[in-house]
């Protein structure tokens, strides 16, 4: 976040919520996992989901690839529109029809005239309707990633058409030129009489020429028909999903994989969803995602439980990038690992995002892991992020005082320093003395550096960072 004037959003995140529902009437529980998350993930760059278990770092991962549909807020891929909350606005329009029905009551008993309720009504219903038309539209936005229209499957066939003609073409240019070789080494065979010692030996010589070239050519014009087949089976999917573009590690290597399926299948079954039929393609692109995870292409026909659990899990990644992504999210990745393991999984993920340009999403608690992996970090606490920036502002200056006990429990591998040092300082929320009038929100305290807080607190921490 140094210089972000420059870089592409390709993620943004925009007020999330999501609320989970628990018990009925009076014993309703609405428990606010995720409250109004707001961040941007540029493009390149590993940004950080940190804070203790149950802060709502994995259900804002889980929602923003639409495993859980929001509560309200929205989710822009690209600068379009993926995720959007609808829960909320339906709420709001129950809302208002209870209102319009007390006023209704109203009118019934006298208490108000026909034509106060009649302007109320009007007022009411419009605003109905204009919250109908935002849920609407933001189902259209949802559903339109996920399928072309008619016009643009119609255009990716013509498209995908004129590749075929070209590619046929180029096969029966080859075809012909083998022809054509094939007469020019053997009419020197011709040419010689049949009494001729050295003839059988030309003969010999022209064989071999054309096989090899008639070899070499065969492996061309199977290259040619893999590019066919790709374009025929692929146009329909071309355009089906930005959603696609975002793809997920998750945590447990163990429970997010089949066992009744192998790894073959596992990898294929994301291609397959996405609109990729031929049997080839899908082999290719599962080899060519085993080898970038460091597996052999022999390992497609395993079994999950034939592996250990790096293994497991780089099969996992391997899932992941088989669709081309161009975010991840990798929830606690290494959490289920041994820690000998950890640092190569992180290794890896490292390589694949240089090799293929990977955006990251990482979601973790180990703090050591995300100072040494990390670009950003953003800090959660019960559904909300206290604190945000530059991972060296982050933790070479924390100002939020969650952020300061999370920092105070990274264990040091120096037994003198673990020794001395006072030990983990304690979060008490009630510390901040809010009051209803307090304005809390993420505010920039330098470029690059925010903290959740009230106008108070702003000034203190904007002294504090001066003073440094």
């Amino acid at each position: 976040m140094n210089d972000t004037k420059n870089k592409e959003v390709v993620l943004k995140v925009v007020d999330l919520k999501q609320h989970f529902i628990t018990g009925s009437g009076k014993y309703r529980i609405y428990n606010k996992a995720v409250d109004g998350v707001s961040f941007n993930i540029y493009r390149g760059e590993v940004f950080s989901l940190v804070g203790e278990s149950g802060c709502g770092k994995t259900t804002t991962g889980r929602t923003i690839m639409r495993l859980y549909e929001p509560t309200d807020g929205e989710v822009y891929f690209l600068d379009q529109r993926v995720v959007a909350g609808i829960k909320l606005l339906k709420n709001e329009i129950k809302s208002l029809k209870k209102k319009l029905r007390l006023k209704r009551q109203l009118l019934k008993n006298n208490e108000i005239d026909k034509e106060t309720y009649d302007n109320y009504a009007t007022e009411i219903n419009e605003e109905i309707s204009s919250i109908k038309q935002e849920i609407n539209q933001r189902k259209i936005d949802q559903y339109n990633k996920y399928y072309p229209s008619k016009e643009e499957v119609e255009s990716d066939k013509e498209e995908a058409t004129k590749n075929v003609e070209k590619l046929k073409l180029e096969i029966k240019k080859l075809e012909e030129e083998l022809v054509s070789f094939k007469e020019q080494v053997f009419s020197k065979v011709d040419k010689l009489s049949e009494n001729n010692k050295s003839k059988e030996k030309v003969h010999e010589q022209a064989l071999a020429s054309y096989r090899k070239k008639r070899k070499e050519t065969h492996v061309l014009i199977n290259k040619l028909k893999t590019e066919i087949n790709k374009n025929l089976t692929s146009y329909k999917a071309a355009n089906r999903s930005l959603l696609k573009k975002i793809q997920m590690i998750f945590q447990d290597p163990i429970d997010s994989l089949d066992p009744r399926m192998t790894v073959r299948d596992i990898i294929a079954e994301g291609l397959i969803i996405n609109g990729i039929k031929n049997k080839d393609i899908i082999n290719e692109k599962v080899y060519e995602s085993l080898k970038l995870v460091g597996l052999m292409p022999e390992h497609a026909s395993h079994y999950p439980h034939e592996f250990s659990g790096g293994q497991r899990q780089r099969v996992g990644i391997a899932r992941a990038i088989a669709c081309d992504p161009e975010v991840i999210i990798a929830d606690e990745p290494i959490s289920a690992l041994d820690v000998s393991i950890q640092a190569q999984v992180i290794n890896l993920l490292n390589e694949l995002k240089e090799k293929l340009g990977l955006t990251i999403l990482f979601i973790a608690h180990d703090l050591s892991v995300v100072k040494h992996f990390s670009d950003t970090v953003a800090v959660m606490y019960f559904g909300k992020i206290v604190e945000m920036g530059d991972k060296q502002k982050v933790f070479d200056h924390p100002l939020h005082p969650y952020t300061k006990s999370l920092i105070s429990s990274i264990p040091q591998p120096n037994p003198e320093y673990e020794r001395l040092r006072e030990g983990i300082q304690k979060y008490d929320p009630n510390s901040h003395n809010y009051t209803p009038d307090s304005d809390v929100r993420l505010r920039e305290i330098e470029p690059g550096h925010q903290v959740l807080c009230s106008e108070e607190e702003y000034k203190l921490y904007v002294k504090k960072v001066n003073e440094k």
